[in-house]
């Protein structure tokens, strides 16, 4: 949490992330509809916000602290970096708490005066704009009048109007919440409806936060994702209160709705979660594009499904960051002591606590766990973090690794290994049928056969036919011609010297086929899709913002998004403004810019994006993202990235990275 104070007569932040935060007054006040006006984070630092519209709130909030003794205050507009998301994320869910512990809250009604016209000789003069305030009227000043013990109205030229308690009865009058919720009642008395119908007409600037400011008062949390919409935002809301009711989980991947096979791998999973009284470790491996994750996926849903009191965590873990950010995300979710404060060890936090015997059933699943020793020590000012030192142990815990390294499931599972190969003819015939829209692939029989010996009756490579035939509307003869257009350069790519030599041995020849096929059509039909595709392909895999495909018109930006994800190249976290690719698509595209020779260039564009985006990275506006600004401009940064895509930008054998790299 930052704090602001003035010193030596300048306005500071004080970060007091691990600390005892001092007593402190906050603001309560309405955004200017221009947020220009507002006195924002990247202001501080210098004296530009004092030419600011609203800074004579900051003054304000400033001088009334001072005189009840407070030398610390918070202002939402200046106290959180906005640009970082999860920053914003994590004060959202930590908003009520910071009103709700503060020592005194200054309601700024800026459409109130103490006198004014017709009011002027009243007793009151100030009730009736205070009746008809817009304070009282915005979503998120629902919790802060309800949050904090000590409540004081101030009108726009400073006067103290009372405060909570001795305005109690007009203050129920205007909002009809009970006098028990205004006296700071547990709001456990009050049922979940009752909560949410306080709400009641209040309006929002942006639709989703009708949902996201009601996070507090409900007592849950959840990730934020600006563009999802407000009934989106309100069914997650609604999803995250029954997960509440049950048990608490995070699985970011909606469940498969096309999984076909793998019943015999899935019973003989489910058949040993929870039966030993210890931690039940469990691989699954097998090659790159065999359906790993997808049977990990349904294992997840199904258990779920089965048993509402068994928490289950989805941790990526292809880099440190997503590995840390998962276990951020879990401490978050469970409320840990110390999850919000920036220096604590959340990793150790979630494994203390997992590990804890009153702890319920819980199943981990940490996927993608190619490397068990995480971050190169060029890229992080610290040693590598071992996977295993942060595992928790307990008689209730299960966890499932996917990987693709037989010696780390070994490392990770002993003997509990399942080893995950092709589909069989008959599996993959259903699957093929499941996912081709509208055709009775039974009248193409032999083609079906042939083209799935071809894939190899591999799952990805099926999945990419499938979207292609899909959208082009061919016949199964047409697309295996199409096929054995890319053959040899697939093999090509596959056999390259010049493509690092891990990701050579992973460019499976069907898999590669089917993607440089698809790669080819956008090309030609999707100029701006393939556009986002290659800038994607250039920055790391997972957790790509949406505002990073740069265009002038939302809609033509959302039709490339849809186009991508039609062709399964990419997958739309239901739960964040954010893009992944898998691993191989992620592979295969960056070598095939390389062969073209186009990767150098494709990398500079997308740093170039990257700076417009985040053009600031000096010391007084800082954010999340200016790390990744200054990776491009030194190639050195460390764990400040918190688990974005963007943080390992340019880190996979970029040309720019190499350049960069030498003259360090």
């Amino acid at each position: 949490m930052r704090l602001l104070r003035f010193v030596d007569g300048r306005l500071t932040l004080t970060n007091f992330s691990g600390r005892t935060v001092p007593p402190y007054a906050i603001l309560s006040h309405r955004w200017s509809e221009d947020c220009n006006d507002e006195v924002l984070f990247e202001d501080l630092g210098t004296d530009a916000w004092i030419t600011k519209a609203n800074s004579p709130k900051i003054v304000f909030c400033a001088g009334r602290a001072a005189e009840d003794g407070l030398e610390y205050f918070w202002i939402d507009t200046c106290c959180i970096d906005k640009w970082d998301r999860d920053e914003l994320s994590k004060a959202v869910n930590s908003m009520f708490r910071w009103y709700q512990n503060a020592f005194k809250c200054y309601v700024y009604l800026s459409d109130v005066l103490w006198s004014s016209g017709e009011h002027a000789g009243q007793q009151r003069p100030w009730e009736a704009a205070f009746r008809e305030s817009c304070w009282f009227k915005r979503g998120w000043t629902l919790q802060e009048l309800i949050a904090p013990a000590s409540v004081e109205f101030f009108t726009s030229d400073g006067q103290r109007v009372g405060d909570k308690e001795s305005l109690e009865q007009i203050i129920h009058e205007i909002t009809g919440i009970p006098d028990q919720a205004l006296q700071c009642s547990s709001l456990h008395e009050f049922s979940v409806s009752d909560r949410i119908a306080w709400l009641g007409d209040r309006r929002t600037t942006e639709p989703e936060d009708a949902a996201y400011c009601l996070l507090g008062i409900l007592n849950i949390s959840m990730p934020l994702s600006y563009g999802e919409g407000k009934e989106k935002a309100l069914s997650r809301l609604r999803e995250e209160l029954q997960a509440t009711a049950d048990s608490p989980s995070i699985i970011p991947f909606s469940q498969n709705e096309r999984f076909v096979g793998r019943e015999a791998e899935l019973a003989e999973i489910e058949s040993q979660l929870f039966t030993d009284k210890h931690s039940t470790r469990i691989a699954i491996t097998g090659e790159g594009g065999t359906g790993k994750s997808q049977l990990a996926l349904e294992i997840a849903h199904r258990l779920r499904r089965k048993n509402k009191h068994c928490s289950v965590f989805w941790v990526d873990v292809s880099s440190i960051d997503s590995l840390w950010q998962g276990y951020s995300s879990i401490a978050e979710k469970l409320k840990l002591p110390g999850w919000d404060d920036e220096k604590a060890d959340v990793m150790e936090l979630v494994r203390i606590h997992l590990s804890g015997e009153k702890v319920g059933q819980w199943l981990l699943v940490f996927d993608n766990v190619d490397n068990l020793d995480l971050v190169p020590a060029e890229y992080a000012k610290r040693k590598p973090t071992n996977l295993v030192n942060y595992l928790p142990q307990c008689e209730l815990g299960c966890i499932l690794f996917t990987t693709t390294n037989s010696k780390a499931a070994e490392t990770l599972a002993l003997q509990n290994i399942m080893e995950l190969h092709e589909m069989t003819p008959e599996t993959a015939e259903r699957m093929l049928a499941s996912h081709v829209i509208d055709r009775r692939l039974g009248d193409e029989k032999h083609e079906m056969q042939t083209l799935l010996y071809e894939l190899l009756y591999l799952p990805l490579a099926i999945v990419q036919a499938a979207a292609y035939i899909n959208i082009t509307g061919i016949t199964l003869k047409e697309y295996r011609s199409r096929l054995d257009k890319h053959k040899e350069e697939a093999l090509q790519l596959y056999n390259a010297r010049s493509i690092d030599t891990r990701q050579a041995e992973s460019l499976r020849d069907p898999i590669t086929s089917t993607l440089l096929t698809t790669l080819y059509q956008l090309l030609q039909d999707h100029r701006l899709a393939s556009n986002y595709l290659f800038l994607m392909a250039c920055i790391d895999r997972r957790d790509i913002p949406l505002n990073m495909l740069d265009t002038d018109l939302a809609k033509e930006r959302e039709d490339a998004v849809r186009v991508l994800n039609d062709y399964a190249l990419i997958t739309r976290r239901p739960a964040d403004d954010a893009l992944d690719l898998h691993r191989l698509v992620h592979q295969t595209t960056r070598a095939w810019l390389q062969k073209q020779e186009w990767f150098s260039e494709r990398t500079e564009k997308a740093a170039g994006r990257l700076a417009e985006i985040f053009p600031s990275d000096n010391d007084g506006s800082r954010s999340a993202f200016c790390p990744t600004v200054k990776l491009v401009k030194k190639m050195k940064f460390g764990r400040g990235c918190h688990g974005s895509a963007l943080w390992l930008c340019f880190v996979m054998g970029s040309t720019l990275s190499q350049e960069n790299s030498s003259s360090e």
